[in-house]
């Protein structure tokens, strides 16, 4: 792997793709205004639901884990070395959290993070995100589906895909992790906000 190709294709192209914050221009889009004032200020689905339009946050969880999935896509057809989609999963999901047009901040990750695994491995994608569904139905906290299925992955790579595999998802699920301490706090002290499926939820 030439160091353009690491440059362009696993860490400038995909940090790009990160940078787009779907949720903000979603819904924006749509007449609700900046999504960073509504709810827990965050650009991702789960803060999306929260302004009671479903379909708004369905379009935002898929346009988050497709960009995520495209950079990673991207990179193994362009790259002769099988690290560079590895470099290029951590670089996309760093760019979602510190995307350059929200002055570096962004989300947590978690919807670009499913679209990274399920390119890098299906099974092990799958396998996550029915941790996720489970764990949310169970609790009522993303955040926690969130946080459990992260940690999974790494051990579900060793499982189903390679060890590099394994690795780029222990550094995304530190990242999420990282991303979530505020959530982790609320969650110790039982304060965290309940994914709620009514019309609209009290953020």
């Amino acid at each position: 792997m030439d160091l353009f190709t690491l440059l362009i294709f696993g860490i400038a192209l995909p940090f790009l793709f990160g940078s787009v914050p779907f949720g903000l221009l979603i819904t924006a889009s749509a007449g609700l205004g900046d999504i960073r004032n509504i709810g827990s200020g965050n650009v991702g689905a789960t803060n999306v639901l929260r302004t009671g339009r479903k379909g708004l946050a369905l379009a935002t969880l898929l346009a988050d884990a497709g960009k995520g999935a495209a950079a990673v896509i991207i990179a193994r057809f362009l790259g002769s070395d099988s690290l560079l989609p590895m470099v290029a999963a951590v670089a996309v999901v760093l760019g979602h959290m510190f995307s350059p047009w929200l002055k570096f901040k962004g989300g947590k990750g978690v919807a670009t993070a499913i679209g990274v695994i399920l390119a890098l491995s299906w099974p092990v994608g799958l396998c996550a995100i029915a941790l996720w569904l489970l764990m949310a139905w169970r609790f009522r906290y993303s955040s926690l589906a969130a946080l459990t299925a992260a940690a999974a992955t790494p051990f579900l790579a060793l499982l189903f895909s390679t060890w590099q595999t394994a690795v780029a998802l222990f550094i995304i699920a530190a990242l999420v992790a990282w991303r979530h301490e505020a959530n982790i706090k609320r969650l110790l002290t039982r304060t965290e906000s309940k994914i709620s499926f009514g019309s609209k939820a009290n953020a």
